[in-house]
């Protein structure tokens, strides 16, 4: 009988892409019963795929991702990657994703050796202390009926809000900003492209909540549609992504069925180290004058 591993195990198991041939690899979503892959499972698959090609001591700095369709998780995704540049200080990657021979998400990312050079930060927002905030299953515990298998399911990610964050049924207006502690719930291996991928498939998780947060919007409305439209990240300075990282967000904008978010991720030692900007989808439905189901689904996230 094979052994049964944790959600985290499963998350670097979807991360591990299969090589089919040069610069083309192969990557499945997770048995989770979603209607469309999740837009960070993607972003991290993506990542891996170029990182697979660069040589030497590049580590990823930074990365520009596009939605462009929703992702079927009953089919494999092909990550195609195209080596733009190999340079002595900087290595650029581009990566398309594809099902039934259509792109669904493009990613450009690049690639830097470290080196010595000028040093500021913004300071860390001060913060409650992770383990003295409710887990998942507490926070959500309220709506575990309405929520079902979805309540119960395993997660490879430890997020504690600091606030509450967007939750279900009514919700009240407040300013559209938020604090979520985050990590790997269990340890990683050591390797630096598995922490930045698994943050970016972390990133994509609460972000474009905070766009919810001044309206009396929540997710499970019925009049809303959500879905990550672009999402990029720079990655600042070292990390463990199993270690507790204090994501703060905020929402500056939102029009026109678009909203835009930021974010920053801090250590526990207060170390800005990855920032994180995305556009969403956030459209209101009416349903008086719906006609049909709609096949608009801006991106895979």
């Amino acid at each position: 009988m094979a052994a049964v591993g944790t959600p985290l195990d499963d998350l670097v198991s979807i991360l591990d892409l299969e090589p089919i041939e040069v610069n083309i690899f192969r990557g499945v979503s997770p048995d989770e019963q979603r209607q469309r892959v999740y837009g960070g499972q993607v972003a991290g698959q993506a990542l891996v795929a170029a990182g697979r090609t660069v040589e030497g001591d590049h580590r990823v700095h930074s990365l520009h991702a596009y939605f462009l369709r929703p992702g079927d998780v009953s089919v494999p995704i092909l990550y195609e990657v195209d080596r733009i540049r190999d340079g002595r200080s900087f290595t650029t990657r581009r990566v398309v994703a594809v099902q039934r021979g259509r792109a669904i998400f493009n990613l450009s990312a690049s690639f830097h050796v470290e080196e010595k050079g000028l040093e500021h930060q913004f300071p860390m927002p001060d913060a409650p202390d992770p383990e003295s905030l409710p887990t998942f299953e507490e926070r959500m515990a309220p709506y575990k009926e309405q929520l079902s298998d979805w309540y119960q399911r395993p997660r490879p990610i430890d997020q504690r809000f600091v606030d509450g964050g967007a939750r279900m049924g009514e919700q009240t207006r407040r300013e559209p900003r938020q604090q979520v502690w985050l990590r790997a719930d269990g340890r990683l291996p050591d390797d630096p492209l598995l922490h930045a991928c698994v943050v970016a498939y972390a990133s994509d998780m609460t972000l474009l909540d905070s766009a919810l947060l001044p309206h009396d919007i929540a997710w499970d409305d019925v009049r809303f549609m959500g879905a990550s439209l672009d999402h990029a990240m720079w990655f600042h300075r070292p990390f463990r992504a199993d270690q507790w990282l204090l994501y703060q967000q905020d929402s500056p904008t939102a029009y026109g069925a678009r909203a835009l978010s930021r974010g920053a991720l801090f250590s526990h030692d207060g170390r800005l180290v990855v920032s994180v900007v995305q556009e969403g989808l956030v459209r209101l439905r009416d349903l008086s004058s719906e006609r049909g189901g709609t096949s608009e689904g801006g991106g895979a996230g």
